[in-house]
């Protein structure tokens, strides 16, 4: 059995070694499919023994996909992973001994992944654990075609791991907006192309008998969506803030539940207004608006 596992990255000189040490004696090989780093990135790949490719960015979703092809024939399983992610011990030693178990018949195995922000593991609000489809067999899953919040999708069953993921990013709380200020606006294209149809509609979104992810996508796409934009980001907040406990996170937990529960959602919804309203003002479609106001050509 070969298992690889995929590794995207942009100046994760401060992550990669980390990640990669997680990987060690559970995965055959890494590919690390870099957009041309200008830190340490690519030296700390080599000298790890990983097999480096490099492409210009466009969006995750192209990005993994086209490390998909990168792959050789011979592989069986593939592991995606963030820089900024790592395994725990539990989830190392369960994929080493579950995972050549498993029968052909299974396309993807499921597993926790949990988030840490400035330093506090979030345990309240309801976000975390999230169920995630991080192992598949090669070429039988794919990354979504979409521009924020891609998930795995796999055509046959799947099967749940115990073990745990960790998302524990270590930069600055400046690095930390200034990202979801450009998730914004990625979100928005989603968010627009769910109302005019501009782009094919890539979703695993399924209310019965779906994934955790594909239920959680449903109720974004049916019902957050058809929200009056502003009003819902405030809805979300006060659902996980007050409701799931997320005040139980403490300090930095509070920034977390609001910052990105409540500030970048809201944020989100203004992209999405500014869009219409230059489509109004300038009478033109709204791939001209997206990439006039938010600088993405998404055709």
């Amino acid at each position: 059995m070969k298992l690889v596992a995929i590794v995207l990255t942009l100046n994760e000189a401060q992550h990669l070694p980390r990640c990669l040490a997680s990987l060690e004696g559970v995965v055959d090989r890494v590919l690390v499919a870099d957009c041309f780093s200008s830190d340490d990135t690519v030296r700390i790949a080599q000298e790890q023994g990983a097999q480096l490719v490099q492409r210009e960015w466009v969006n995750y979703a192209t990005q993994f996909n086209w490390a998909l092809t990168q792959l050789d024939e011979d592989t069986d399983w593939v592991l995606r992973i963030d820089a900024d992610e790592y395994l725990t011990p539990d989830l190392a030693v369960e994929i080493q001994e579950s995972l050549p178990g498993i029968g052909p018949e299974v396309d993807g195995v499921f597993c926790d992944r949990r988030m840490t922000f400035q330093g506090r593991m979030i345990r309240f609000g309801g976000v975390f654990p999230v169920r995630v489809l991080r192992l598949f067999r090669y070429g039988r899953g794919e990354c979504e075609n979409r521009w924020m919040d891609e998930h795995i999708k796999v055509a046959g069953p799947t099967v749940d791991f115990k073990g745990e993921l960790i998302d524990d990013n270590l930069n600055s709380l400046t690095w930390w907006t200034d990202k979801h200020n450009h998730y914004a606006c990625r979100e928005a294209v989603d968010l627009l192309n769910l109302e005019y149809a501009f782009m094919p509609h890539d979703s695993v979104a399924r209310l019965h008998g779906g994934s955790q992810a594909g239920v959680k996508r449903w109720l974004k796409e049916e019902v957050y969506a058809r929200l009056l934009g502003g009003f819902r980001a405030f809805i979300y907040f006060f659902y996980r803030y007050i409701i799931r406990l997320g005040f139980l996170d403490g300090q930095a937990g509070t920034a977390f539940h609001f910052l990105q529960g409540f500030w970048y959602r809201y944020l989100v919804d203004a992209k999405v207004a500014e869009v219409k309203r230059y489509m109004c003002t300038h009478c033109c479609d709204v791939t001209t608006a997206i990439e006039q106001v938010l600088g993405i050509r998404v055709k």
